[in-house]
């Protein structure tokens, strides 16, 4: 097929629009079986290869392409790589559906290709949650968290589940148009409204049923969506700190009793430093406690290692408990095998340092509030790894910046990761960025309170408490992995010729 190339390179970059903010569902319909009808139109292995590798280049190139916009914070130093990093990530991640497209091809008929493809790139999504530290943006399933009631499914089988059912929908029409005949239309058909009004039916009896999570205990997130220019500026660290106790000191009709500021809030260290805490002290209400972002230090062999840290203040100033980022971020918070880096590429590794890594989820207990877990950034897009399941939290706080990508897909894309993971473990989320989205998701993936990407204010609201252990937060992706061998059993289960 003489255009086979450009028109998978086409789909894959289409398919980017079903995901936040746009959710372009018909994209996806469209990308994924135009996809499935080329790699079923393919005469050699390679052919699938290469198709696969071309959807999948251009699906997380402009996928992930938002990452770039924190290069150009610093473009005179930084900005020449913004090229090298959409190239990057669709040079890697293309093998995420260039190795499915692959696999499929030695299966015998059209139909068990399909379901091949289809598990395959779901196995993918799930090594993708670890592989080389793990980057599990926007898996297939976040494509319908613009519905509440469509992820409710995240609480059997997670986030994974969600993605492969609803690729199997996508591109099942691609296997109907190489059938060529009107029964497999019907099914087709039929098999799209069965899986989506099967998950809508379950969400809505679900969200239907739900308890009365409301509490008494108040809540009030500060946004004061300061720009990344200045948020690390030395000269504007007191107008940025400033900011935050301005509107920490708002009165409110309902009195806080815990005040929370995002990532790196703080440019201080508040724990040393008297006259800043003493700042906090002053606007910070009676029995109410302050937790904000900032860098720590701690003294290891001599020498003092940061941490990125979530903080716990009370009233009188003391630091009562903390949470240091486990899980950070290669190339931002530390460079991999830094010093087999090549000469010209010192000089940038240099401006980013190396921060210290924690240990892991944990358990905060304040007097007078339910305990709650810590998860700093991007930490919240990692599945079945933000609590421990037999130590959980009454509630998360997820503390974020996202002000280093300005008014992209990035913010609202991570901002709906946080609904997933509400869902999969049952957890309510209060999340916290400097330049938005805050607010608070129910342990349902329900938007409580929400202020807006670049909207400076404050959020004042009633902690909703989470629900029981999910069936999900038990297994974890078993009961997807599970599915997904079951299609590649059915997919081989002919003896196949390796040779063609």
């Amino acid at each position: 097929m003489k255009y086979a190339k450009v028109l998978s390179s086409l789909c894959g970059g289409l398919s980017v629009l079903a995901f936040a903010p746009w959710h372009q569902m018909w994209a996806a319909f469209v990308s994924f079986s135009v996809l499935v009808w080329l790699l079923l139109n393919a005469k050699t292995a390679k052919e699938s290869f290469v198709r696969g590798y071309c959807f999948g280049f251009f699906h997380f190139a402009l996928g992930f392409s938002w990452v770039g916009n924190a290069l150009l914070i610093d473009a005179e130093t930084f900005g020449w790589l913004y090229p090298v990093t959409l190239g990057g990530a669709g040079f890697f991640f293309g093998l995420f559906f260039a190795i499915p497209a692959w696999i499929a091809f030695y299966a015998k008929q059209n139909w068990q290709k399909w379901g091949v493809f289809c598990s395959c790139v779901v196995i993918g999504e799930w090594l993708r949650c670890f592989i080389f530290t793990g980057f599990p943006w926007n898996l297939i399933g976040y494509n319908l968290a613009f519905s509440a009631e469509l992820i409710q499914f995240a609480a059997v089988g997670g986030t994974l589940l969600l993605s492969l059912v609803s690729l199997l929908c996508y591109s099942v029409f691609g296997l109907v148009v190489f059938q060529k005949d009107k029964i497999s239309w019907g099914w087709g058909l039929l098999f799209c409204v069965a899986v989506f009004g099967g998950l809508y039916g379950f969400g809505q009896y679900r969200l239907a049923h739900q308890e009365n999570l409301e509490t008494d205990k108040v809540i009030k997130i500060v946004q004061p969506s300061i720009p990344q220019t200045l948020k690390w500026d030395r000269v504007s660290a007191e107008d940025n700190f400033k900011e935050y106790i301005d509107l920490t000191e708002q009165s409110e009709i309902k009195v806080p009793d815990l005040i929370i500021w995002g990532e790196t809030a703080s440019p201080f260290i508040l724990d040393k430093d008297d006259f800043h805490r003493n700042m906090v002290n002053d606007v910070l209400p009676e029995k109410s406690y302050l937790v904000t972002g900032m860098i720590h230090y701690t003294l290891e062999d001599e020498e003092y290692i940061p941490h990125n840290s979530l903080a716990v203040f009370d009233k009188a100033g003391d630091l009562v408990d903390y949470y240091y980022k486990s899980h950070l971020v290669p190339f931002g918070e530390y460079i991999p095998l830094r010093n087999l880096l090549p000469n010209f590429l010192r000089p940038i590794a240099n401006q980013i340092g190396t921060f210290g890594r924690g240990d892991g989820p944990k358990v905060i207990a304040l007097d007078g509030l339910p305990t709650f877990g810590g998860v700093i950034c991007y930490e919240i897009i990692f599945p079945h790894e933000i609590v421990k399941q037999n130590q959980r939290p009454e509630f998360l706080i997820n503390l974020s910046n996202d002000g280093w990508y300005g008014d992209s897909a990035g913010p609202y894309q991570h901002w709906e990761a946080a609904k997933l993971r509400a869902v999969e473990d049952g957890m309510t989320v209060v999340r916290a960025a400097n330049n938005g989205i805050s607010g608070m998701i129910s342990a349902y993936g329900e938007e409580i309170a929400k202020l807006e990407l670049n909207k400076k204010g404050t959020l004042v609201f009633n902690l909703f408490r989470s629900v029981n252990q999910t069936f999900y937060g038990k297994f974890g992706n078993s009961v997807t992995l599970t599915f997904c061998l079951i299609l590649l059993f059915l997919g081989f289960i002919n003896k196949v010729n390796f040779r063609g």
